[in-house]
């Protein structure tokens, strides 16, 4: 079993149902693996401007399973309303 750690920054100009809806969308695309922890750190100014945004909502998620589904880091970065992405394998 492996343990990972997913870090977004979302877009803070998306309302809040917006953003619940795109937790759930990327919460579907993880269906294989166990979400042990989901940690919402919340709004914070970035150090430079990422899209024409200066500040990012910041998502953090511990994540178990064995292996990342194939197409998750593209569908990420399909999606307009995620600014930045990290994917760590921790084990």
């Amino acid at each position: 079993m492996r343990s990972y750690e997913l870090i977004l920054v979302i877009k803070t100009s998306l309302t809040e149902t917006l953003r619940k809806k795109l937790i759930t969308d990327v919460k579907a695309l993880l269906k294989d693996l166990k979400i042990i922890k989901e940690n919402e750190v919340g709004q914070k100014t970035m150090a430079y401007k990422i899209k024409r945004e200066t500040s990012g909502f910041y998502l953090d998620f511990i994540l178990e399973g064995e292996t990342i589904p194939g197409n998750f880091e593209k569908k990420l970065l399909e999606n307009d309303s995620i600014l930045r992405h990290l994917l760590l394998r921790i084990k």
